[in-house]
C-alpha cells in the first residue's frame, strides 16, 4: 500500500519565506507542529492508502491532466477555521487555476474508485498543524496579516508517496506531469 497525494510544488524562495512565519507563530502559547520548510506544498487531492498494483493506473490517469503552466502567490497566514482551528496555513492566489488542476483530477481518478471531494478545493500551503490552541495563536497570526511570501510558476504535479514516521512524514516522487 502507498499513502498518496498529489500535489503542485512551492519554490524554495517562497518554503523560505514561510520560515520566517513559522519563527513568529513558534512564540505562541498553542501547540502546534510545524511542517518542514522543505515539504511545504500545495495539496491537490489525497488518495490515501492506494494498492501498490493500483499505483500505474493512477498515474496514467494523471497523465491526463494538463494545463499551461501557472502563477502562484503565496499570500496571507490563517487557519482553516477560526472557532476551531486544526491548521495553520499560507493562502494562495491563482486565478483559480489550481481549482482546474484539481476539477481536472477529480474527473480522472473517479473512474478507478476515488470519490470526488465534497468539500469546495481552496488553494492553501499548510505551515502548522494545531495540536492545542491558545488565543496568542491568533495575536501572532495579526501580526503577520501584512506579509507576503512569494511568488512562482507551477508548471507541473506530482504524485507523492507519503511515509509517516515519529519525526514527521517523508516524501517521495512516484510521479511529476510537468506541462
Amino acid at each position: 500500500m502507498v499513502r498518496a497525494f498529489v500535489a503542485l510544488e512551492l519554490s524554495r524562495g517562497i518554503q523560505e519565506q514561510l520560515t520566517a512565519a513559522q519563527d513568529l507563530l513558534r512564540g505562541s502559547r498553542a501547540r502546534l507542529t510545524f511542517v518542514e520548510p522543505a515539504l511545504i506544498h500545495i495539496t491537490v487531492k489525497f488518495l490515501g492508502e492506494v494498492p501498490d498494483e493500483k499505483i500505474p493506473a493512477v498515474m496514467d490517469a494523471l497523465r491526463t491532466v494538463q494545463v499551461a503552466p501557472f502563477k502562484v502567490a503565496a499570500h496571507k497566514i490563517t487557519v482553516n477555521n477560526p472557532s476551531r482551528p486544526h491548521t495553520v496555513w499560507c493562502t494562495i492566489d491563482d486565478a483559480g487555476e489550481s481549482g482546474r488542476v484539481f476539477r481536472q483530477i477529480e474527473v480522472a481518478l473517479e473512474p478507478l474508485g476515488f470519490a470526488r471531494e465534497t468539500r469546495a478545493f481552496t488553494p492553501h500551503a499548510t505551515v502548522a498543524r494545531v495540536k492545542s490552541p491558545d488565543p496568542s495563536l491568533f495575536t501572532a497570526i495579526s501580526q503577520l496579516k501584512d506579509r507576503e511570501y512569494g511568488s512562482c510558476r507551477i508548471c507541473g504535479l506530482k504524485l507523492k508517496n507519503s511515509t509517516l514516521t515519529p519525526r514527521g512524514p517523508v516524501y517521495e516522487d512516484l510521479l511529476e506531469v510537468p506541462w
